[in-house]
């Protein structure tokens, strides 16, 4: 059999085309990708003859690469490969291709898309001619019971009355078999959208297309891909809503939401017109079993599910008819409380789980569906539930101090979760657990599909040092530092996370595997996911271990400066009085005032030029916190921070890896050492900061980007979305925009230089626009919190004249939800709390209730909850119908 390949790409000098082709074979396995180089006599038209064997091989699937001077430049989208299935009555194939990029419209390939919204069944076209056209065009615009169809001049085309409706053969891709012979003249056709009784619904614009059809020989097949068709259609646009599992509420749950809440919640959102649903991080927390294990975005695994999570009504009832009933008792109870109670709740749910194992665990393992399900997971299972073993056992989920298995060995844990261990009882557990919760997560992603709603995920940009990726993968992280954000809207001294950061060179030996399998396995679940903290993948804000606010980081992968190059921007480096804190009489009375002898005399000593120092048992951050443990009273932290504050004061900060080389410390103008500084070292300093922070790294944090998000990106179909807030370099748009990745465009946080508010229309269509995130006060709270920018959004943002109202009514607040439903972001997912405050009578009278998280506060207990069920939410008839016109009027049912 032979394969002749032609495709127009202009290439350069010393550019040129190879095609990577794999083969299919049985069961549709792919072998392993082969290149071939292709010729061109024009450096426009290339191609290349290949020939196979029919007998071995189902088809090929196969995409083209860009070579320059033999170093490969890039290749068609990885996602969607073209292919061809053989048929054994053909013997040649003749193959004009156009070269596939990231589509502009990537969403309507992604999954969120086609398997909810845009369904459509596959087929193959067996209807093989002695001479055989194959024509193929990619359209991804189809909605559910709408089809592409082809109208043309001669019989086979329905002579432009009839239209052939084509069939589906790929991710987007229509084709349709015509009988060559019959085609002995030039032919004009165009392409139709119709619906599923055959009636034209759009004619694409332009002239007629036109195709010569030069006789075949027979048993040949000549495939032309047509490029895409323009329709006049309105881009695809959803509204969704953003709420954490944790918070809904409904008639059976146990104080806290669950899985089987979420499918209530879908049933709500497909009510109102809604298509998607984005929930936060939902991976098992569990450390302590306290309150502090609220935290969802530190898991102790990147694939677990938390157990808090479980729909208990979906399992059997307990026996035991008396511990039955206390069970009710203790729901009801529990979900009558206004905030989530954490550590009941995660009591009695354990409880239950419990006893549910011990009812039906041994039958649960013994089934094919868990068997299934076992295989396909122990990789991660084992060690998960190994971890969860010795967490209970030892009471730290801190594996460094266990006194055995504190170094992962596979063989060792693996003997430890076997049948025959004394401890299999104990992992069993958990294995029953995670089945149960994967059987109750895919029956709410099936329901949110046949419903046309996308469950979108969120990917925590850190993991827990306390984790079984930590225990088990040590090598792939720096456990000696910490990850965290610079200064930003908020947290005026950056945000320590904790994590490590990731050893990104470990990472690439095996093409970023750990990263591709936590991908794979959230496709499972998930139609889109956002990424928190992208920045991340550029560079990551790291914190010495030292240090318990974020001032003292610095951009890792970054380029640090060396002291002449500090030095050729007019400022003396003078690494004693800029690289250790600043103290002086004068910093000392502005910070403590009339506590500043007793501050020198407990942790400072005097200089012999006058300035201070701290004592050793006080000179770093984390010394000070652990002085200060268990005082939590207004006078003493008011001394803590003032302390932090005084070490946190320098010019400039050592690089990690090359003590010689220097970063200057991140809002340094706002300390006492940068004031310190002559007027003409200020303006030295300033230009040095802008240049460093803001242009000095732009290509060189590209490159590091472009090395992993491409892979990464590209290896599920689920719809990329990102949180790309805070300290944005100028090369992130850059890559996301390549990459065709959803940006996050609030109005209060614009991206665009010298901007308090954004414009709404200036949104990208590649973009998810809201009005607050759990990270922030949601609209009723900060328009309150903050009157005077409340006033400037009100006369500015919104253009109305007069004085602001105190309270934001809800025709406001009604107001402000349409005009972002009406930008062109393609995505409008709004939090539970901005939805429902614009009903004045459903929302919650006190704003600050609505507040889940404060970034400020690490040790913040998220537990906010929905005030009404979302039983009574389904019956809020004029609310329903409110947001139901609102989503309707802007385009985006």
């Amino acid at each position: 059999m032979k394969i002749h390949f032609t495709i127009e790409y202009i290439t350069n000098w010393g550019e040129e085309l190879r095609i990577q082709l794999s083969q299919i074979v049985a069961n549709g396995q792919k072998t392993q990708m082969k290149e071939c180089q292709m010729e061109t006599f024009d450096g426009k038209t290339w191609d290349v003859e290949i020939t196979f064997s029919a007998d071995e091989i189902l088809g090929i699937s196969y995409k083209y690469a860009l070579y320059r001077d033999n170093v490969l430049v890039w290749t068609e989208w990885e996602v969607a490969p073209h292919h061809i299935n053989f048929s054994s009555d053909i013997d040649h194939y003749i193959i004009n291709d156009y070269w596939r990029p990231i589509p502009d419209d990537l969403p309507l390939y992604s999954s969120a898309f086609t398997e909810s919204i845009g369904k459509h069944s596959e087929s193959i076209d067996e209807k093989i001619f002695a001479e055989t056209l194959q024509l193929r065009i990619s359209e991804p615009r189809l909605r559910k019971d709408q089809y592409l169809g082809i109208c043309g001049c001669v019989p086979q085309l329905g002579y432009w009355e009839r239209p052939i409706r084509m069939q589906k053969i790929g991710l987007q891709e229509w084709a349709i078999n015509l009988d060559a012979e019959l085609l002995y003249t030039t032919i004009e056709y165009k392409y139709v959208i119709i619906d599923k009784d055959n009636h034209i619904i759009h004619w694409e614009e332009g002239p007629n297309r036109k195709i010569r059809c030069s006789r075949l020989s027979k048993h040949q097949m000549w495939i032309k891909t047509d490029v895409r068709a323009s329709f006049d259609i309105p881009k695809w646009k959803s509204a969704g809503i953003v709420l954490p599992v944790f918070s809904l509420r409904t008639n059976k749950s146990y104080g806290i939401g669950d899985f089987g809440d979420l499918r209530t919640l879908i049933s709500w959102a497909s009510q109102v017109k809604m298509h998607v649903i984005q929930i936060l991080p939902i991976n098992d927390t569990t450390m302590t079993g306290t309150w502090t294990d609220s935290y969802p975005y530190n898991s102790i695994s990147i694939y677990a599910f938390h157990p808090i999570y479980c729909d208990l009504s979906a399992l059997p009832k307990i026996a035991d008819h008396i511990k039955m009933e206390k069970f009710q008792m203790k729901q009801q109870k529990l979900n009558s409380l206004q905030h989530v109670d954490y550590e009941k709740v995660f009591s009695l749910k354990m409880e239950y789980l419990r006893l549910a194992y011990a009812q039906e665990g041994k039958y649960v393992l013994c089934s094919d569906d868990f068997k299934l399900y076992y295989e396909s997971n122990k990789d991660w299972l084992i060690p998960y539930s190994a971890f969860c073993h010795l967490r209970d056992t030892y009471g730290t989920a801190d594996f460094s101090t266990w006194p055995e298995y504190n170094i992962y060995n596979d063989e060792e844990i693996e003997h430890l979760c076997s049948p025959s261990s004394h401890a299999y009882s104990s992992c069993a557990l958990y294995l029953y657990i995670q089945y149960k919760l994967h059987l109750q997560l895919s029956a709410v992603r099936e329901e949110a599909r046949e419903k046309g709603i996308i469950i979108k995920g969120d990917i925590p940009i850190g993991i827990s040092r306390n984790s079984v990726e930590a225990w088990t993968n040590p090598r792939l992280f720096n456990l000696n530092s910490q990850a965290g954000a610079p200064p930003d809207d908020f947290s005026v001294n950056g945000q320590n996370w904790g994590f490590p950061t990731y050893n990104w060179d470990e990472m690439k030996k095996d093409g970023y595997s750990w990263w591709l399998r936590r991908f794979k396995k959230m496709s499972e679940y998930f139609d889109a996911y956002r990424i928190d903290h992208i920045l991340g993948f550029f560079r990551i804000w790291e914190i010495p271990m030292h240090s318990v606010h974020g001032l003292l980081g610095q951009f890792s992968p970054s380029l640090p400066l060396s002291v002449n190059e500090i030095e050729n921007y007019g400022l003396k480096f003078r690494k004693e009085q800029m690289t250790k804190p600043y103290i002086t009489e004068e910093c000392l009375e502005s910070v403590f005032g009339y506590r500043k002898d007793i501050i020198k005399t407990i942790y400072l000593y005097q200089r012999t030029d006058g300035r201070y120092e701290f004592k050793e048992p006080f000179n770093t951050q984390r010394k000070i916190e652990a002085a200060f443990k268990d005082k939590n009273d207004e006078e003493n932290i008011l001394v803590r921070d003032g302390l932090y504050k005084l070490l946190s004061s320098v010019l400039f900060v050592s690089d990690r890896q090359f003590p010689e080389l220097y970063h200057p410390r991140i809002s340094a103008q706002n300390d006492y050492t940068y004031q310190s500084l002559s007027l003409h070292e200020q303006d030295a300093f300033n230009r040095l900061y802008n240049d460093y922070y803001y242009h000095r790294h732009n290509d060189f944090w590209y490159k590091e980007a472009m090395k992993k998000l491409p892979v990464l990106s590209q290896s599920t179909r689920m719809l990329v979305c990102a949180e790309d807030l805070g300290m944005v370099p100028k090369c992130v748009p850059w890559v996301m925009n390549n990459l065709r990745i959803l940006s996050l465009e609030i109005q209060t946080m614009p991206k665009a230089e010298g901007q308090e508010f954004g414009n709404l229309q200036d949104n990208p269509y590649l973009s998810v626009a809201t009005i607050s995130t759990h990270d922030m006060a949601p609209l009723r709270q900060w328009w309150e919190e903050d009157k005077e920018r409340a006033q400037r959004f009100y006369n500015t943002a919104l253009q109305k004249d007069g004085p602001a109202p105190k309270k934001v009514p809800g025709w406001l607040c009604e107001e402000i939800v349409s005009r972002h439903l009406f930008s062109p972001s393609a995505l409008c997912i709004l939090s539970y709390q901005d939805w429902l405050s614009i009903d004045e009578t459903l929302r919650l009278d006190n704003p600050e209730d609505e507040r889940i998280n404060i970034p400020a506060n690490p040790r913040h207990y998220w537990r906010y909850r929905m005030h009404t069920s979302i039983e009574q939410l389904m019956k809020s008839s004029e609310f329903n119908k409110k947001i139901t016109s609102l989503i309707e009027n802007s385009g985006r049912a």
